[in-house]
């Protein structure tokens, strides 16, 4: 069975629908998503979205912050960029019926955040994402020239492979065609064909045991793209958050937004030590990986499961009318942050890497193009600014929607393309084959392939995930196709492109700290 449409957008965060509106202008556009198209990153986003929006805030220091943050790894082109067409960006947002806090005045209600020197984090309490994707997500479902495929699932992304072609690495002439996508209600497999393919499937957080990700967050959009000989950057750096609420038994970690800092809360040891200006002079309003890696020190020194961020001092209906979902979230659970300490881990949050893109969203896959988390732009660098992650997604978006609108008419579909084989895929193997060797990549990467690392750790988990990589290799030619079983393949993908990339990476720089190579590089 073969569907047609100009734009194939997989997935359903800020950046791919954002495109959507955006590409229907110029054509017929179907957005596939593995969920409903309520469920993304996106929608977990509390602090906000980063941009320059009144004095004494300008472009310059924005752009600064977000090179600091990138410990000198950033394209400061992209960075530039990125920061000058935040606020029209914004704007678009809030055409389509965003609301973001303003003050008594009329004026923003701006926040402010680790890294960030200047109040300038736009937000609706502390759903900021949340807001937006609903928005997004009811301007999507009435626009007429938008498809939505929810339950489908993208399998893996058509070029020349599939017309018997042999394909090498960083081949200039490599097309996108479309994608393989199960529907995963019929179990049948649809071959989408399109002239301009979209990768904005997001971050891959399950990769670790502990993520503020949604279950969703597989990777899938670089590992197809990595299957598919396109260049991926940068995976080393995995950005995590330093405060999730601490709850073994929960997944997703409940993230208790960064913004809560930067309103005055503070990070406590269990000496009740505020411990932080040991490691930064920032104190708790230090660049993430900065903090993630002291709250990991605290807690080996302790011998403990967490440490403490304290907002008791601070005034208690402040706290309940600016941040009323971590309060609600924190009752639920017998906390009141207004009078008792957070218990507070890291978590998997963000991934600063993934498929190499120009300043247009174009991979090096010609007509594919990847936004948001999937992407790497060069924003982010080395760690991610934080709240510049929405606003990337939202200027990628509209450049690419632009781009690729004007390509539309010099394009055509490879009907060539043939159908999904299902021969050899009788059954569906046991699913614990499949669970177990879920948990085992988790184990691996948590373990060895963390906050910090080693030489040592990296080789281990190399070892290891090369073992349940035959496994499920052969569990998938012999199986029939499911959600789980190709999640499964695309973690062990981006467990192997993050381990990899690390043990190349022979210095500490960001978000990638190693105990044997503890300084950068001369």
């Amino acid at each position: 069975m073969k569907k047609r449409s100009d734009f194939l957008v997989l997935g359903s965060g800020i950046a791919g629908l954002t495109f959507a509106l955006k590409a229907a202008r110029f054509g017929k556009v179907s957005v596939v998503t593995k969920a409903g198209l309520e469920d993304s990153n996106t929608r977990y986003a509390q602090g906000g979205i980063a941009a320059v929006f009144s004095e004494p805030d300008n472009f310059e220091k924005h752009i600064k912050d977000t090179l600091i943050a990138g410990d000198g790894f950033c394209n400061e082109k992209v960075v530039r960029m990125v920061v000058q067409e935040a606020p029209d960006r914004i704007k678009d947002l809030i055409k389509l019926g965003v609301s973001f806090d303003r003050k008594e005045d009329g004026t923003y209600d701006l926040a402010k955040e680790g890294g960030h020197t200047e109040y300038r984090i736009l937000h609706h309490k502390d759903r900021t994402g949340e807001v937006i994707q609903k928005t997004l997500v009811e301007q999507v479902r009435k626009d007429p020239n938008i498809e939505i495929y929810e339950q489908h699932f993208a399998i893996e992304i058509l070029t020349q492979h599939h017309l018997g072609e042999v394909l090498k690495k960083n081949n200039p002439d490599i097309k996108c065609f479309g994608a393989y996508v199960a529907d995963l209600v019929n179990q049948k497999v649809i071959t989408f064909l399109s002239k301009i393919t979209v990768i904005a499937t997001g971050g891959m957080g399950n990769v670790y045991l502990t993520t503020t990700n949604p279950e969703i967050a597989t990777g899938d959009g670089v590992a197809m793209v990595y299957r598919a000989k396109g260049t991926i950057e940068n995976m080393e750096f995995v950005q995590f958050h330093p405060t999730s609420l601490y709850d073994p038994n929960k997944r997703p970690s409940f993230l208790i937004t960064e913004a809560l800092r930067g309103y005055g809360a503070v990070l406590k040891n269990m000496a009740g030590e505020r411990f932080m200006k040991r490691y930064d002079s920032r104190g708790s309003l230090a660049p993430r990986d900065i903090v993630a890696r002291a709250i990991d020190n605290e807690m080996k020194i302790w011998g403990d499961d967490h440490v403490w961020l304290d907002c008791t001092h601070l005034n208690a209906e402040g706290l309940k009318d600016h941040f009323p979902n971590v309060y609600e979230h924190c009752i639920a659970r017998g906390i009141d942050i207004t009078k008792d300490m957070i218990p507070v881990v890291p978590a998997a949050h963000y991934s600063c890497g993934g498929i190499i893109v120009d300043m247009d969203g174009q991979s090096n896959i010609n007509r594919l193009y990847a936004l948001g988390e999937a992407s790497s732009t060069g924003l982010h660098g080395a760690n991610r600014l934080a709240s510049n992650s929405l606003i990337e997604a939202a200027v990628y978006a509209h450049r690419a929607a632009i781009h690729s609108g004007k390509r539309l008419d010099e394009l055509t579909f490879e009907d060539k393309i043939p159908n999904w084989d299902y021969k050899g895929t009788t059954h569906l193997e046991e699913m614990i084959l499949i669970t177990q060797n879920y948990k085992e990549v988790q184990m691996i990467m948590s373990n060895y392939v963390g906050i910090v690392r080693s030489d040592l750790r990296l080789e281990r988990a190399l070892v290891r995930l090369e073992i349940i990589y035959k496994e499920t290799e052969s569990l998938y030619k012999r199986s029939l196709i499911s959600k789980k079983i190709c999640e499964l393949r695309n973690l062990i993908n981006v467990g192997y492109l993050i381990i990899k990339m690390a043990k190349n990476r022979q210095e500490s720089i960001g978000l990638h700290y190693s105990i044997d190579h503890p300084k950068r590089a001369s």
